[in-house]
């Protein structure tokens, strides 16, 4: 809440919720099976192949029973949406960002050739072949998901099954000799943190990372900032207010629940965003740990660029592909506490001006609006109804990310947000 002045909640009831556009990498089930002609590691509710490493568990109460048996599900489902072969050829034909991880691998082949490198979530194993291509002497590539399998023999019909090695299990039950050079893995959800993937990141950098390792991508920025879609909200209200001349508008409060409960995936441009983004969380891969990431707030206070209605929020997210880690972990932060992200922006941008400074030696993959498009697109959080802002009119307030109870691969997001004296709350989850 804001103090001195009145709070709406821009809600309806919470019952009928719709998904995200179903180009959610989380999507479908699937039946796959296996031959056990390649090494498997075992966990809960897993694989059906016959070879497997053993998985050592300690001791739990009946409380811990039920709360890892919960989770085990969440993730039987989450890893069984990975085995449709839909899901990895929409990543694959995403050529901004298959392009851009094989120009990252080829930026660091110096470092990659002769190497060990992990590939954490290696789908069909598109991204370790990548690696090998570039020198490297063995891969580690890890798949929970019964696409492992097809990996596996897509690894068999490139003549690299000498150097890469397809694990079928999660990263955080594979058994490993060695440590090794290099993790890679594309683990970027909606919003960045969708799915909460990189908590296996982090896990296989501490598990396995030698001192000095490369992780790519090395850094990642979620950013938001309000934006107006008038010709979005006119299909979907406004349509209603005259249907073949019927006053509809009855159906009104239902269109909104409808098409605006929950956030959404789509793509938008640059000039649908009314100010200077907002960072909402910096990651370096080299130094965050897994229970940053479980709950996160930020403020902000940005100044409209334009006179138009505010229909919601837009987040999306850069990563970069940097090298090793070479400044002390207390010493990653972007921002000096206490400033904002979003007046570094407003005073010409400082975020920016690393950005073209080093574009020379810095691969990066963004999904901006003014980016070339990718299948992650911009996640949209919008209002009910909109809200008139005029040219440097203020727009300010909170947004907490934080992991869902319901399942923690789901993201909760609680946005405040004030402009005009009048202040809102809009609660939803991205699941």
């Amino acid at each position: 809440m804001f103090s001195g002045s009145s709070a709406h909640t821009n809600g309806y009831s919470s019952h009928g919720r719709r998904r995200p556009r179903q180009r959610s990498r989380m999507a479908r089930d699937y039946n796959g099976g296996g031959d056990g002609s390649f090494r498997v590691c075992s966990y809960p509710a897993a694989s059906n192949s016959s070879t497997t490493a053993t998985v050592s568990y300690t001791q739990q109460s009946d409380g811990d029973r039920v709360a890892a048996s919960h989770r085990g599900e969440y993730d039987r489902v989450y890893f069984q949406s990975y085995s449709h072969i839909a899901i990895h050829e929409e990543m694959i034909k995403d050529h901004v960002r298959t392009d851009t991880y094989r120009a990252a691998i080829m930026r660091h082949q110096n470092f990659i050739a002769g190497k060990v490198v992990m590939d954490v979530g290696c789908g069909t194993g598109i991204l370790a072949i990548f690696c090998a291509q570039a020198g490297a002497r063995r891969v580690y590539a890890i798949e929970a998901s019964d696409i492992a399998i097809q990996a596996n023999e897509i690894v068999k019909e490139n003549d690299l099954s000498d150097r890469v090695i397809v694990f079928h299990g999660r990263v955080e039950d594979v058994e490993i000799d060695e440590k090794v050079d290099v993790i890679i893995s594309e683990w970027m959800g909606y919003m960045l943190l969708y799915e909460s993937m990189l908590a296996s990141v982090i896990f296989a950098r501490d598990k396995w990372l030698k001192h000095g390792g490369l992780i790519l991508p090395s850094h990642a920025t979620l950013y938001m900032a309000p934006i107006t879609n008038s010709e979005r909200y006119q299909e979907s209200i406004d349509f209603w207010r005259d249907v073949y001349g019927i006053d509809m508008s009855a159906m009104l409060p239902l269109a909104k629940q409808s098409a605006f409960e929950d956030p959404v995936t789509e793509t938008i441009s640059g000039e649908n965003v009314l100010t200077w983004p907002h960072v909402v969380k910096y990651v370096d891969c080299y130094t965050v740990m897994a229970q940053e990431l479980e709950s996160i707030t930020t403020k902000y206070k940005l100044a409209s660029m334009m006179r138009a209605p505010l229909h919601g929020f837009a987040f999306w997210f850069d990563v970069e592909f940097d090298g090793p880690a070479v400044l002390p972990p207390k010493n990653h932060l972007l921002f000096p506490p206490g400033n904002s992200s979003s007046d570094l922006y407003s005073h010409g941008g400082s975020i920016q001006r690393k950005r073209r400074c080093r574009a020379d030696e810095t691969v990066i993959l963004s999904t901006a609006p003014e980016d070339a498009p990718t299948h992650w697109q911009q996640t949209i959080v919008y209002f009910y109804d909109p809200i008139e802002v005029n040219q440097d009119q203020v727009i300010e307030g909170s947004v907490t990310l934080s992991q869902s109870m319901e399942n923690p691969r789901f993201l909760n997001i609680h946005l405040e947000y004030s402009s005009g004296g009048r202040s809102f709350i809009k609660e939803s989850v991205l699941r």
